[in-house]
Protein backbone atom coordinates (compact mmCIF):
# COMPACT_ATOMS: atom_id res chain seq x y z
CA UNK A 1 0.00 0.00 0.00
CA UNK A 2 2.85 2.35 0.71
CA UNK A 3 4.42 1.93 -2.32
CA UNK A 4 1.34 2.46 -4.31
CA UNK A 5 0.81 5.77 -2.32
CA UNK A 6 4.17 6.73 -3.28
CA UNK A 7 3.41 5.65 -7.07
CA UNK A 8 0.72 7.99 -6.77
CA UNK A 9 2.31 10.90 -5.30
CA UNK A 10 5.26 10.59 -7.66
CA UNK A 11 3.01 10.43 -10.82
CA UNK A 12 0.70 13.22 -9.54
CA UNK A 13 4.00 15.64 -8.88
CA UNK A 14 4.93 14.86 -12.47
CA UNK A 15 1.95 15.60 -14.12
CA UNK A 16 1.78 18.99 -12.80
CA UNK A 17 5.08 19.49 -13.33
CA UNK A 18 4.36 18.82 -17.07
CA UNK A 19 0.96 20.73 -16.94
CA UNK A 20 2.98 23.74 -15.61
CA UNK A 21 5.56 23.48 -18.40
CA UNK A 22 3.25 22.96 -21.20
CA UNK A 23 1.18 25.71 -19.99
CA UNK A 24 4.01 27.94 -19.90
CA UNK A 25 4.82 26.80 -23.66
CA UNK A 26 1.35 27.62 -25.49
CA UNK A 27 0.84 31.00 -27.28
CA UNK A 28 0.27 33.56 -24.40
CA UNK A 29 -1.69 35.58 -26.52
CA UNK A 30 -4.10 32.96 -27.22
CA UNK A 31 -4.75 33.09 -23.56
CA UNK A 32 -4.55 36.42 -23.10
CA UNK A 33 -7.36 36.46 -26.01
CA UNK A 34 -10.02 34.20 -23.92
CA UNK A 35 -9.97 35.77 -20.88
CA UNK A 36 -11.94 38.77 -20.19
CA UNK A 37 -9.81 41.49 -19.71
CA UNK A 38 -10.85 44.52 -17.71
CA UNK A 39 -9.37 47.47 -16.60
CA UNK A 40 -10.51 49.44 -13.79
CA UNK A 41 -8.90 53.13 -14.24
CA UNK A 42 -7.84 54.74 -17.37
CA UNK A 43 -7.87 58.79 -17.83
CA UNK A 44 -7.77 58.97 -21.46
CA UNK A 45 -10.57 61.34 -21.53
CA UNK A 46 -8.46 63.59 -19.72
CA UNK A 47 -6.79 64.15 -23.61
CA UNK A 48 -10.43 63.73 -24.86
CA UNK A 49 -11.30 66.84 -23.12
CA UNK A 50 -8.34 68.67 -24.50
CA UNK A 51 -10.00 68.07 -28.06
CA UNK A 52 -8.00 64.23 -28.60
CA UNK A 53 -10.16 61.61 -31.28
CA UNK A 54 -9.65 58.48 -29.54
CA UNK A 55 -10.83 56.57 -33.10
CA UNK A 56 -7.57 58.16 -34.19
CA UNK A 57 -4.33 56.52 -34.08
CA UNK A 58 -2.68 58.36 -30.65
CA UNK A 59 0.58 57.00 -30.91
CA UNK A 60 3.04 58.88 -29.50
CA UNK A 61 0.76 60.75 -27.88
CA UNK A 62 -1.61 59.06 -25.32
CA UNK A 63 -1.59 55.49 -23.96
CA UNK A 64 -4.90 54.66 -25.29
CA UNK A 65 -6.82 54.47 -28.67
CA UNK A 66 -9.45 52.64 -30.16
CA UNK A 67 -6.99 50.69 -32.07
CA UNK A 68 -4.79 49.63 -29.52
CA UNK A 69 -7.69 48.81 -27.21
CA UNK A 70 -8.55 45.97 -29.51
CA UNK A 71 -4.73 45.46 -29.87
CA UNK A 72 -4.49 44.97 -26.48
CA UNK A 73 -7.21 42.64 -26.25
CA UNK A 74 -9.31 45.47 -23.44
CA UNK A 75 -13.00 43.83 -23.49
CA UNK A 76 -14.28 46.18 -20.56
CA UNK A 77 -12.66 49.56 -19.95
CA UNK A 78 -13.52 51.76 -16.97
CA UNK A 79 -12.94 55.39 -18.07
CA UNK A 80 -11.93 57.50 -15.34
CA UNK A 81 -14.18 60.64 -15.24
CA UNK A 82 -11.80 62.49 -13.07
CA UNK A 83 -10.76 66.67 -12.11
CA UNK A 84 -8.25 68.17 -9.58
CA UNK A 85 -10.24 69.74 -6.60
CA UNK A 86 -11.58 72.45 -8.99
CA UNK A 87 -13.92 70.06 -10.72
CA UNK A 88 -17.74 69.88 -9.92
CA UNK A 89 -20.72 67.71 -11.01
CA UNK A 90 -21.18 69.51 -14.09
CA UNK A 91 -17.46 68.83 -15.43
CA UNK A 92 -18.13 65.20 -14.42
CA UNK A 93 -21.30 65.03 -16.66
CA UNK A 94 -19.24 67.26 -19.15
CA UNK A 95 -16.66 64.07 -19.50
CA UNK A 96 -19.54 61.44 -19.13
CA UNK A 97 -21.53 63.28 -21.99
CA UNK A 98 -18.02 63.07 -24.65
CA UNK A 99 -18.21 59.47 -23.67
CA UNK A 100 -21.16 58.61 -24.58
CA UNK A 101 -20.73 60.86 -27.80
CA UNK A 102 -17.82 58.37 -28.36
CA UNK A 103 -19.30 55.74 -27.97
CA UNK A 104 -22.06 57.04 -30.13
CA UNK A 105 -19.79 57.67 -33.18
CA UNK A 106 -18.21 54.22 -32.97
CA UNK A 107 -21.17 51.62 -32.32
CA UNK A 108 -19.38 48.87 -33.83
CA UNK A 109 -16.28 49.24 -31.58
CA UNK A 110 -18.05 50.13 -28.41
CA UNK A 111 -21.20 49.12 -25.86
CA UNK A 112 -21.92 51.81 -22.79
CA UNK A 113 -22.35 48.87 -20.52
CA UNK A 114 -23.41 49.48 -16.71
CA UNK A 115 -23.19 45.68 -15.36
CA UNK A 116 -21.75 42.49 -16.23
CA UNK A 117 -24.55 41.60 -18.34
CA UNK A 118 -23.31 44.69 -20.40
CA UNK A 119 -19.63 43.72 -20.37
CA UNK A 120 -20.33 40.18 -21.94
CA UNK A 121 -22.73 41.44 -24.37
CA UNK A 122 -19.90 43.45 -25.73
CA UNK A 123 -17.42 40.00 -25.37
CA UNK A 124 -20.17 38.43 -27.75
CA UNK A 125 -20.44 41.32 -30.05
CA UNK A 126 -16.63 41.48 -30.36
CA UNK A 127 -16.93 45.05 -28.72
CA UNK A 128 -15.34 46.52 -26.05
CA UNK A 129 -17.32 47.55 -22.96
CA UNK A 130 -16.95 51.25 -21.71
CA UNK A 131 -17.78 51.84 -18.77
CA UNK A 132 -17.78 54.55 -15.99
CA UNK A 133 -15.89 55.17 -12.88
CA UNK A 134 -15.66 59.34 -11.16
CA UNK A 135 -12.18 59.41 -9.60
CA UNK A 136 -12.78 62.18 -6.89
CA UNK A 137 -15.85 62.68 -4.20
CA UNK A 138 -16.01 66.44 -4.77
CA UNK A 139 -17.29 65.50 -7.69
CA UNK A 140 -20.90 64.99 -5.93
CA UNK A 141 -20.69 68.56 -4.85
CA UNK A 142 -21.30 67.17 -1.25
CA UNK A 143 -24.65 66.14 -2.36
CA UNK A 144 -26.62 62.76 -2.14
CA UNK A 145 -29.02 63.76 -4.97
CA UNK A 146 -26.11 64.47 -7.48
CA UNK A 147 -24.19 61.10 -6.44
CA UNK A 148 -27.68 59.60 -7.47
CA UNK A 149 -27.60 61.13 -10.64
CA UNK A 150 -23.99 60.32 -11.33
CA UNK A 151 -25.69 56.69 -10.85
CA UNK A 152 -28.28 57.38 -13.08
CA UNK A 153 -26.23 59.01 -16.05
CA UNK A 154 -23.97 55.16 -15.58
CA UNK A 155 -21.65 56.06 -13.14
CA UNK A 156 -20.79 52.33 -11.15
CA UNK A 157 -17.71 53.43 -9.12
CA UNK A 158 -16.71 56.16 -7.07
CA UNK A 159 -13.51 57.15 -5.58
CA UNK A 160 -14.68 58.32 -2.48
CA UNK A 161 -11.67 61.18 -2.86
CA UNK A 162 -8.75 61.87 -5.05
CA UNK A 163 -5.71 63.56 -3.56
CA UNK A 164 -7.65 66.34 -2.09
CA UNK A 165 -9.87 65.65 0.83
CA UNK A 166 -13.86 66.28 0.68
CA UNK A 167 -15.80 67.34 4.10
CA UNK A 168 -16.88 63.83 4.13
CA UNK A 169 -13.17 62.03 3.78
CA UNK A 170 -10.03 62.13 4.09
CA UNK A 171 -7.50 61.54 1.46
CA UNK A 172 -4.19 59.89 1.43
CA UNK A 173 -2.29 62.55 0.52
CA UNK A 174 -3.77 64.45 3.23
CA UNK A 175 -3.62 62.28 5.96
CA UNK A 176 0.33 61.74 5.28
CA UNK A 177 1.14 65.78 4.73
CA UNK A 178 -0.05 66.70 8.29
CA UNK A 179 -2.47 69.00 6.41
CA UNK A 180 -5.60 67.22 8.64
CA UNK A 181 -5.69 67.29 12.14
CA UNK A 182 -6.70 63.53 13.20
CA UNK A 183 -10.11 65.09 14.21
CA UNK A 184 -10.39 65.56 11.04
CA UNK A 185 -9.69 62.53 9.62
CA UNK A 186 -11.89 59.47 7.83
CA UNK A 187 -15.26 59.70 7.17
CA UNK A 188 -17.28 62.92 8.17
CA UNK A 189 -20.80 64.01 8.04
CA UNK A 190 -22.34 62.47 5.46
CA UNK A 191 -19.85 59.93 4.86
CA UNK A 192 -21.36 57.08 5.91
CA UNK A 193 -24.55 58.25 4.29
CA UNK A 194 -22.42 58.23 0.70
CA UNK A 195 -20.96 54.63 1.52
CA UNK A 196 -24.47 53.39 2.43
CA UNK A 197 -26.15 54.84 -0.69
CA UNK A 198 -23.75 53.48 -2.74
CA UNK A 199 -24.27 49.98 -1.49
CA UNK A 200 -28.31 50.63 -1.98
CA UNK A 201 -27.95 51.56 -5.54
CA UNK A 202 -25.05 49.44 -6.67
CA UNK A 203 -22.38 51.60 -6.99
CA UNK A 204 -18.96 50.37 -6.12
CA UNK A 205 -17.46 52.14 -3.39
CA UNK A 206 -13.31 52.39 -4.51
CA UNK A 207 -10.98 53.08 -1.83
CA UNK A 208 -7.39 54.20 -4.00
CA UNK A 209 -6.40 57.85 -3.15
CA UNK A 210 -8.33 57.41 0.68
CA UNK A 211 -6.27 57.87 3.44
CA UNK A 212 -6.05 54.99 5.86
CA UNK A 213 -8.59 56.73 8.62
CA UNK A 214 -11.40 56.70 6.12
CA UNK A 215 -10.27 53.50 4.38
CA UNK A 216 -10.89 51.58 8.19
CA UNK A 217 -14.15 54.00 8.31
CA UNK A 218 -15.14 52.63 5.08
CA UNK A 219 -14.61 48.68 6.10
CA UNK A 220 -16.67 49.39 9.38
CA UNK A 221 -19.65 50.57 6.76
CA UNK A 222 -20.10 49.11 3.79
CA UNK A 223 -22.12 46.05 3.13
CA UNK A 224 -20.52 45.07 -0.13
CA UNK A 225 -17.29 44.31 -1.34
CA UNK A 226 -14.96 47.21 -1.91
CA UNK A 227 -12.47 48.18 -5.32
CA UNK A 228 -9.37 49.39 -4.88
CA UNK A 229 -9.33 50.14 -8.66
CA UNK A 230 -5.54 51.89 -9.21
CA UNK A 231 -3.10 50.91 -6.02
CA UNK A 232 -0.17 49.27 -5.06
CA UNK A 233 1.93 47.05 -2.42
CA UNK A 234 3.10 49.46 0.75
CA UNK A 235 5.35 47.20 2.01
CA UNK A 236 7.57 46.96 -1.27
CA UNK A 237 6.84 50.51 -1.87
CA UNK A 238 6.09 52.83 1.19
CA UNK A 239 4.25 55.69 -0.60
CA UNK A 240 0.77 57.11 0.64
CA UNK A 241 -1.36 55.65 -2.62
CA UNK A 242 0.10 51.66 -1.32
CA UNK A 243 -1.83 49.83 0.73
CA UNK A 244 -0.22 48.04 3.62
CA UNK A 245 -0.78 44.33 4.19
CA UNK A 246 -3.27 44.69 6.69
CA UNK A 247 -5.23 46.84 4.45
CA UNK A 248 -4.86 43.98 1.93
CA UNK A 249 -6.04 41.37 4.22
CA UNK A 250 -9.13 43.61 5.23
CA UNK A 251 -10.11 43.97 1.32
CA UNK A 252 -9.46 40.13 0.94
CA UNK A 253 -11.97 39.67 4.10
CA UNK A 254 -14.46 41.84 2.55
CA UNK A 255 -14.41 39.82 -0.76
CA UNK A 256 -13.04 42.93 -2.50
CA UNK A 257 -10.85 43.55 -5.31
CA UNK A 258 -7.13 44.97 -5.15
CA UNK A 259 -6.40 46.30 -9.26
CA UNK A 260 -2.74 47.24 -9.79
CA UNK A 261 -1.67 50.38 -11.31
CA UNK A 262 1.28 50.96 -13.85
CA UNK A 263 2.55 54.12 -12.30
CA UNK A 264 6.21 53.54 -12.29
CA UNK A 265 6.47 55.71 -9.15
CA UNK A 266 4.04 53.40 -6.99
CA UNK A 267 5.81 50.24 -7.61
CA UNK A 268 9.80 51.09 -8.09
CA UNK A 269 11.34 52.78 -4.56
CA UNK A 270 14.03 53.62 -6.85
CA UNK A 271 12.02 54.92 -9.67
CA UNK A 272 11.69 58.55 -7.77
CA UNK A 273 15.07 59.26 -7.52
CA UNK A 274 16.36 58.09 -10.77
CA UNK A 275 13.26 60.51 -12.18
CA UNK A 276 14.42 63.36 -10.27
CA UNK A 277 17.89 63.35 -11.91
CA UNK A 278 16.80 62.93 -14.99
CA UNK A 279 14.04 65.99 -14.77
CA UNK A 280 17.12 67.86 -12.57
CA UNK A 281 19.66 67.23 -15.76
CA UNK A 282 17.16 69.17 -18.91
CA UNK A 283 15.45 71.57 -16.12
CA UNK A 284 15.79 74.39 -18.42
CA UNK A 285 13.69 72.15 -21.20
CA UNK A 286 11.05 70.84 -18.82
CA UNK A 287 10.60 74.54 -17.02
CA UNK A 288 10.52 76.22 -20.73
CA UNK A 289 7.64 74.04 -21.81
CA UNK A 290 5.79 74.22 -18.50
CA UNK A 291 6.47 77.86 -19.26
CA UNK A 292 4.33 77.65 -22.50
CA UNK A 293 1.69 75.90 -20.85
CA UNK A 294 2.11 72.61 -21.71
CA UNK A 295 0.64 69.65 -19.33
CA UNK A 296 2.07 67.66 -17.35
CA UNK A 297 1.26 64.63 -19.39
CA UNK A 298 2.30 66.25 -22.17
CA UNK A 299 5.60 67.47 -21.46
CA UNK A 300 6.50 63.84 -20.27
CA UNK A 301 5.57 62.34 -24.03
CA UNK A 302 7.62 64.78 -25.39
CA UNK A 303 10.35 64.69 -23.35
CA UNK A 304 10.32 60.96 -23.17
CA UNK A 305 10.69 61.26 -27.37
CA UNK A 306 13.31 63.02 -27.44
CA UNK A 307 15.35 61.14 -25.00
CA UNK A 308 14.18 57.60 -25.10
CA UNK A 309 17.13 55.67 -24.67
CA UNK A 310 17.17 57.71 -21.05
CA UNK A 311 13.76 57.45 -20.42
CA UNK A 312 13.59 53.99 -21.31
CA UNK A 313 16.14 53.22 -18.95
CA UNK A 314 14.83 55.05 -15.69
CA UNK A 315 11.93 53.02 -16.19
CA UNK A 316 11.53 49.81 -14.32
CA UNK A 317 11.17 46.31 -15.31
CA UNK A 318 7.72 44.28 -16.10
CA UNK A 319 9.22 42.04 -13.45
CA UNK A 320 8.29 44.62 -10.87
CA UNK A 321 4.60 44.81 -11.49
CA UNK A 322 4.73 40.97 -11.32
CA UNK A 323 6.13 41.20 -7.70
CA UNK A 324 3.63 43.66 -6.27
CA UNK A 325 0.75 41.17 -7.50
CA UNK A 326 2.92 38.07 -6.57
CA UNK A 327 2.63 39.94 -2.85
CA UNK A 328 -0.86 39.91 -2.43
CA UNK A 329 -1.34 36.91 -3.98
CA UNK A 330 0.77 34.85 -1.33
CA UNK A 331 -0.43 37.31 1.20
CA UNK A 332 -4.40 36.62 0.70
CA UNK A 333 -4.70 34.69 -2.62
CA UNK A 334 -5.27 35.01 -6.72
CA UNK A 335 -8.74 35.84 -6.10
CA UNK A 336 -8.16 39.37 -4.89
CA UNK A 337 -5.92 41.10 -7.42
CA UNK A 338 -6.51 42.85 -10.52
CA UNK A 339 -5.57 45.31 -13.31
CA UNK A 340 -6.16 48.95 -12.79
CA UNK A 341 -3.20 50.59 -14.94
CA UNK A 342 -3.73 53.99 -14.59
CA UNK A 343 -2.63 54.43 -18.73
CA UNK A 344 -3.00 58.41 -19.87
CA UNK A 345 -3.13 59.35 -16.14
CA UNK A 346 0.60 58.30 -15.74
CA UNK A 347 4.01 59.69 -16.87
CA UNK A 348 5.86 56.01 -16.62
CA UNK A 349 4.90 53.07 -16.66
CA UNK A 350 7.17 49.97 -16.87
CA UNK A 351 9.15 48.49 -19.70
CA UNK A 352 7.29 46.14 -22.11
CA UNK A 353 3.71 48.57 -21.33
CA UNK A 354 4.34 51.56 -23.59
CA UNK A 355 -0.06 51.46 -23.95
CA UNK A 356 -3.04 49.56 -24.02
CA UNK A 357 -1.63 47.61 -26.67
CA UNK A 358 1.09 46.01 -24.46
CA UNK A 359 -1.30 43.71 -22.06
CA UNK A 360 -0.70 40.66 -23.43
CA UNK A 361 2.88 41.08 -21.58
CA UNK A 362 1.09 40.85 -18.40
CA UNK A 363 -0.16 37.55 -19.07
CA UNK A 364 3.05 36.35 -20.93
CA UNK A 365 4.70 37.33 -17.46
CA UNK A 366 2.10 35.57 -15.49
CA UNK A 367 2.44 32.48 -17.39
CA UNK A 368 6.19 32.52 -17.21
CA UNK A 369 5.92 32.78 -13.40
CA UNK A 370 3.53 29.74 -13.27
CA UNK A 371 0.73 31.20 -12.68
CA UNK A 372 -2.06 28.76 -14.48
CA UNK A 373 -4.63 29.76 -17.32
CA UNK A 374 -7.87 29.81 -14.63
CA UNK A 375 -5.31 31.96 -12.46
CA UNK A 376 -4.84 34.18 -15.04
CA UNK A 377 -8.27 34.86 -16.04
CA UNK A 378 -9.06 35.90 -12.56
CA UNK A 379 -6.36 38.34 -12.44
CA UNK A 380 -7.44 39.66 -15.54
CA UNK A 381 -11.24 40.34 -15.24
CA UNK A 382 -13.12 37.17 -13.02
CA UNK A 383 -12.32 38.81 -9.61
CA UNK A 384 -13.51 41.82 -10.73
CA UNK A 385 -16.94 40.66 -12.41
CA UNK A 386 -17.01 38.89 -8.92
CA UNK A 387 -17.06 41.91 -7.03
CA UNK A 388 -19.23 43.68 -9.85
CA UNK A 389 -22.62 40.85 -9.46
CA UNK A 390 -21.95 41.39 -5.46
CA UNK A 391 -22.60 44.92 -5.52
CA UNK A 392 -25.91 44.55 -8.23
CA UNK A 393 -24.30 45.16 -11.42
Amino acid sequence: MRKKQLYLSISAALGLALGSHTLAAQDYRQVHQEAILIDTHNDVLISVMEGMDISQDLRGRTHSDLARFKEGGVDAQFFSVWSDETGNFAYANQQIDSLEAIVRRNPDKLLLATDVAGIEQAVREGKMAALIGVEGGHMIDNDLQKLEQLYNRGTRYLTLTWNNSTPWASSAADETSGKLPKSKRGLKGIGKQVVKRMNEMGMIVDLSHVGEKTFWDVMATTSKPVLVSHSCVHSINPVSRNLTDKQIKAVAKNGGVIHLNFYSGFLDPGYSKREKDFRDKYKPEFDSLRAQGWSSSNIAGYMEKKYSDEFLAIRPDLDVLLNHLDHIVKLVGVEYVGIGSDFDGITSAPKELDGVQDFPNVTKGLLARGYSEADVKKILGENFLRVFRANGG
